[in-house]
């Protein structure tokens, strides 16, 4: 089983490095401009519309329109993955939309950014003052060297949300189990988890499937970040440093991970479930606990027929979050002012501060304003954790096809088809070749 996973992720290695050319290729297409503009201005994003960021881009295109009667705004909707999987040709040519959203990090942002795809946008920022809305590590991923390395360079992107990973917790399964009160370190946590074993109801709900089957993921590297401090996740995510993953934190991370396995804490035949299946069996009542992040909050809040609350790992030295996906302005887009003016009204205070009513932990709002105790105590959660420099990003960002590459080790770790030693050791490998690459340039 062994050789195989390790042929599968040679493979999707390769295919990583395949897409690598072809945006290279891409990039030499010829450059556009905003001289003579176009009367039709379209954003391109994959925010469902009843999520809090949803609901803000309505109200942001409501401005923009207003603002400018003259011109046709074309809102189109995609899927995170299309937008993945698309993005060099939707950026390539002239034909291309006039702001995007668009995935973060080494693997996705950065290439688009070092290809020529993404206009920088150092220029605007400063014209506008949004670094004085987007600071400390908010700002890291926004920014890409010339190589494509997140963390210094010029802006490409701009966030609207911060994120951040929690438990969301069904408060009638744990007082069915005894669990009195929200455990405040991880041996409290475990023990609170093996109360709700003996009462017969699956701690967490968790999914592995290769595609979308993200819980498993945050699980694991929720683990890593327990361990963590600044350097050893800074090393990994921005590449300075050679990572030992067979060591602290990431060792003890994947065999903390594989006991939770073991042990049934995730529940079992995980590799077919994606991430909304785990949503709604939490919704369901089935399952006790939901790793996720402010993404199923508003949700949660609506449709949960149950009393709940949500905490972060318990004891955890860094937390699992980041900036949110980013607004960014293709090359040869036509209408770069407007798209500025676009990405301008997101960060406003009006729709900032509608996203945070909504629970979408805006990066420019005002929790005060916020009249929801829970959303705003939720909010006031993630400021701390900003102001703390405690936050851990996402562990797919650093090397291209790292996503993919993850979510097949998750699923034959939850399947027993490998152990944390073999996963650690294919980490090994992928990592240090995309970084090998990476650092070539």
């Amino acid at each position: 089983m062994r050789s195989t996973k390790r042929s599968i992720m040679r493979t999707a290695f390769g295919a990583a490095a395949v897409t690598t050319v072809a945006i290279s290729l891409a990039g030499c297409a010829g450059s556009g401009g905003d001289a003579e503009g176009d009367n039709t201005f379209t954003i391109l994003q994959y925010e469902n519309p009843d999520t809090a960021q949803g609901q803000g881009w309505q109200l942001a295109l409501e401005i923009f329109k207003e603002k400018h009667p003259d011109v046709e705004v074309d809102f189109q909707t995609t899927s995170f993955d299309a937008m993945r999987q698309n993005a060099k040709i939707t950026l390539t040519g002239n034909d291309v939309p006039d702001v995007i959203e668009f995935n973060k990090g080494n693997a996705d942002g950065g290439q688009l950014a070092a290809q020529g795809l993404l206009a920088p946008l150092t220029d605007a920022v400063e014209e506008y003052g949004w670094d004085e809305k987007i600071t400390g590590s908010m700002q890291a991923f926004a920014k890409y060297d010339e190589q494509g390395l997140a963390g210094s360079g010029d802006w490409y992107g701009i966030p609207n949300i911060g994120e951040y990973v929690m438990f969301y917790y069904n408060k009638d399964l744990f007082g069915q189990a005894g669990i009195t009160e929200e455990p405040t370190d991880l041996a409290e946590f475990e023990a609170a988890m093996d109360k709700l074993l003996a009462a017969g109801i699956t701690p967490i709900s968790s999914s592995a499937a290769t595609s979308q089957g993200f819980n498993q993921m945050w699980v694991w590297y929720s683990l890593v970040s327990a361990g963590a401090n600044r350097e050893s996740i800074d090393d990994f995510m921005f590449l300075r440093e050679p990572v030992d993953f067979s060591a602290s934190p990431w060792g003890d991370g994947a065999e903390k991970f594989q006991e939770w396995i073991d042990k049934g804490y995730v529940g079992t035949e995980l590799g077919g479930l994606n991430f909304e299946q785990a949503t709604v069996n939490f919704l369901s009542g089935e399952k006790a606990m939901l790793i996720w992040n402010q993404g199923e909050f508003a949700r949660i809040r609506e449709q949960a027929p149950f009393e709940w609350g949500y905490f972060t790992l318990p004891g955890a030295n860094m937390q699992m979050g980041s900036s949110g996906h980013l607004w960014g302005v293709p090359a040869n887009a036509t209408n770069k002012e407007l798209a500025y003016d676009w990405i301008d009204i997101t960060l406003s205070e009006e729709v900032q501060n509608k996203i945070g009513q909504l629970g979408g932990l805006p990066l420019a709002g005002d929790a005060s304003t916020i009249e929801d105790d829970l959303t705003r105590e939720y909010t006031e959660r993630f400021n701390e954790l900003l102001e703390a420099d405690t936050l851990s990003f996402y562990p797919d960002y650093p090397v291209p096809g790292f996503l993919d590459f993850i979510q097949s080790g998750m699923q034959a770790m939850s399947n027993g088809n490998m152990t944390a030693e073999e996963w650690t050791a294919d980490l090994q490998e992928f990592y240090d070749e995309g970084r090998e690459i990476a650092l070539a340039g």
